[in-house]
């Protein structure tokens, strides 16, 4: 559980560098769009609203952020 506050741009968004997923590991993610392997061969990434990135980030894990 956690976080990791990145800056904003191209590396993660499409894993074109060293700042990608490892199989299995999972991202909120606030970008507009999501297809299999793209930050990450084997990574899981889910399309959040800012609200939901930030209700996880404080709980460590996806909540209801209706709950907040």
């Amino acid at each position: 559980a956690g976080f990791e506050w990145r800056d904003p741009g191209c590396s993660m968004c499409l894993a074109m560098n060293a700042d990608r997923l490892e199989p299995g590991e999972r991202c909120a993610s606030t970008s507009n769009r999501n297809f299999e392997g793209r930050q990450g061969q084997g990574g899981r990434t889910h399309l959040v609203s800012p609200a939901m990135a930030a209700a996880a980030a404080l709980a460590g894990h996806f909540v209801d952020v209706r709950q907040f």
